[in-house]
């Protein structure tokens, strides 16, 4: 079975039409979201997510709802990685709380134009040049390196995107105040950017940057652009409630960054162990495909993704929760 042309342009509007209103409900009333409401519109898009995936079961076949449902857990995954970033962006730009939802709103739409981009071009390289994979694996692998190393935090990111920004400011004129949600403002009778302008340019070259690590590795599950897409759209629509649900509990996942580098060197094993198996390159083999190279199943490659996650997550609470009983008993043999 493949799936239906009308599916795939009827799913893409009503996504689009969703983002559109999203967008318009965060401008038109900016406000800090209450744990209730962030737990809410979560629940909301992962439903949403599971809704497409049984309509994808019925109207195209299991496989390919099988490769959405692992394409979105391993993108929601990687997407969660961006959540740190996101907080010292933030914090360093001092973004007024009430406007960091449509900052993320913004950067969220700024990543799915800079991720359809990406997989476009992907598509194109895969179909012409399938040994490809073999540089995607490798370079998973090294990325899942850097992010299991104990110093391997964000400040690498950050320095990036303050360059970008120096840059920026040397380009254009940017006043020092925020003027609610707008991007230009009046200062002294002079039309001038707000901070936000470079706030949303910070999240962009995030989003660029961890499009470079997800975008290969979700070729592992698929290679349908339409699934590659949807599985991007599901797990960073829900991204903006996820931020503001975590808040404070992002400085207490101490280990996901384990839990991720775990994820993303399966995938790049995945992905090199599928290039053996469809292998074209004359110097290796002769040429000719590795027979005893498997192919990972979708399924296993399900379960490496939420294994990892829950693990990860799990650890981290519980050598949270030690620490802070630690503390107190600290606190009451001093007393």
């Amino acid at each position: 079975m493949n799936i239906p042309v009308w599916f795939e342009v009827g799913s893409l509007v009503v996504l689009v039409l969703i983002l559109i209103g999203d967008l318009m409900l965060v401008r038109l009333r900016p406000h800090i979201p209450s744990t209730k409401e962030s737990t809410l519109w979560v629940a909301f898009y992962v439903g949403l997510a599971l809704v497409f995936a049984g309509l994808l079961y019925l109207f195209a076949g299991g496989q390919f709802a099988g490769e959405f449902l692992t394409g979105w857990a391993l993108e929601y995954s990687l997407s969660i990685d961006n959540l740190f970033v996101f907080v010292l962006i933030m914090a360093q730009f001092a973004v007024p709380r009430r406007l960091q939802q449509m900052v993320l709103m913004v950067g969220i739409i700024i990543a799915l134009v800079l991720r359809g981009l990406f997989i476009l071009l992907g598509v194109a390289i895969i179909e012409n040049f399938s040994p490809i994979f073999y540089i995607f694996g490798a370079f998973l692998i090294y990325t899942a390196i850097r992010q299991a190393m104990p110093d391997g935090d964000h400040d690498g990111e950050v320095q990036r995107e303050n360059f970008i920004v120096r840059l920026l400011r040397r380009r254009i004129d940017i006043s020092e105040e925020y003027d609610g949600n707008k991007l230009r403002t009046v200062v002294d009778g002079k039309r001038m950017w707000t901070p936000m302008i470079i706030v949303f340019v910070a999240i962009g070259v995030t989003d660029l940057m961890f499009a470079i690590d997800s975008i290969p590795a979700i070729f592992s599950i698929t290679h349908d652009s339409f699934l590659v897409f949807t599985a991007n759209i599901f797990a960073l629509m829900g991204l903006r409630q996820l931020y503001f649900l975590l808040g404070d509990l992002l400085d207490r996942l101490r280990y996901l960054h384990y839990g991720i580098a775990i994820i993303l060197g399966f995938i790049g094993v995945k992905l090199i162990l599928h290039a053996m198996h469809e292998n074209e390159l004359p110097f290796i083999n002769g040429g000719e495909h590795i027979e005893w190279a498997p192919d990972i199943p979708i399924w296993m490659s399900l379960t490496v993704i939420l294994v990892a996650m829950v693990g990860a997550t799990v650890a981290s609470l519980i050598a949270s929760s030690r620490e802070k009983r630690a503390a107190k008993d600290t606190a009451a043999i001093v007393e």
